[in-house]
């Protein structure tokens, strides 16, 4: 089987996340999208993240019924920080009969140099690419492991809700509605 890793803090899963993971499985080769969530990116800021475990459950609550899309908490039970390339050779590993893509914006494209092992996930693993504002350019036009989404700009962020949630703004339409339920009955992102 064909396995689209999306891996993200989903911090929180929101619309923009289900659209991208969905539109792959429907236009690509790909038969799933996996959304892995990263319990600890090593270039982000720790201290902004919800609980691991509720970050998982709003994904899992987020994509209920739809078998296209898989929550992973692979890196639950890996070393922290994470690396991409670790995960993926355990995977890998574990999982030999799949062969696994990475999905991912332009914006991670354009970084992906700061990544460990960054030449190893150019050279061996496909990626396919959304487009985000300002990272129009592929940075490695030669590669043709990386492909380029046909797809609107969505600029709708984690950031974006996690600030709206912490003013006491519905998020309503941004998120799945289970998440949305939830997020508000929990009273997260609030503090």
């Amino acid at each position: 089987m064909k396995i689209g890793l999306f891996f993200g803090s989903f911090n929180p899963v929101h619309n923009g996340h289900l659209i991208i993971a969905n539109y792959l499985c429907e236009t690509t080769d790909l038969d799933q999208v996996w959304m892995v969530v990263s319990p600890q990116n090593p270039l982000k800021d720790k201290d902004s993240l919800l609980n691991q475990y509720d970050r998982l459950h709003l994904i899992r609550l987020a994509i209920e019924g739809n078998s296209n899309l898989k929550a992973s908490d692979i890196e639950f039970k890996l070393p922290k920080p994470s690396y991409t390339i670790d995960t993926l050779v355990h995977l890998s590993e574990k999982y030999p009969q799949h062969q696994f893509s990475l999905l991912m914006g332009s914006d991670n494209l354009c970084s992906i140099h700061k990544w460990k092992n960054y030449e190893l996930l150019l050279r061996n693993y496909s990626m396919y690419i959304y487009r985000r504002r300002g990272d129009d350019e592929n940075p490695y036009p030669e590669n043709s492991n990386i492909h380029f989404l046909d797809f609107p700009y969505l600029d709708i962020s984690a950031t974006f809700v996690r600030a709206n949630l912490k003013k006491g703004i519905s998020m309503r339409y941004f998120l799945p509605e289970a998440v949305c339920t939830y997020i508000e009955e929990g009273n997260l992102y609030r503090s």
